[in-house]
């Protein structure tokens, strides 16, 4: 179920649709939302990674920047947590910096 929600996050990603990314993997992340698990909460941080594009697409910079740094503060578990997505986790990460370093290229609503 994971694997599956991860591949529409990141599909989600690349169609520059960030509040249906969100949503992708909200459905794994709500239903656990108050377990303590490392992997819950590297997802979490993947979750604030998308509304922080959202954000900046709608020109809300400043409340994007904040939304970053909670997506940079759970993006540490990437390094402590075991589990057989792992491979995955790394391209998400990896994704979301591009898209980060390259925020020139998201299409803003006006």
């Amino acid at each position: 179920m994971i694997s599956n929600k991860i591949e529409e996050f990141l599909l989600c990603l690349e169609e520059q649709r960030y509040y249906d990314a969100h949503e992708a993997l909200e459905d794994v992340w709500f239903p656990r939302r108050f377990e303590q698990e490392e992997e819950l909460k590297l997802i979490k941080g993947f979750i604030n990674a998308s509304v922080s594009f959202e954000l900046y697409k709608r020109g809300r910079v400043e409340q994007s920047k904040k939304v970053w740094k909670n997506y940079l503060k759970y993006r540490g578990f990437l390094y402590k947590i075991k589990t057989s997505n792992l491979n995955m986790y790394y391209q998400v990460s990896r994704h979301l910096e591009t898209i980060n370093n390259n925020k020139s290229t998201i299409i803003k609503k006006i």
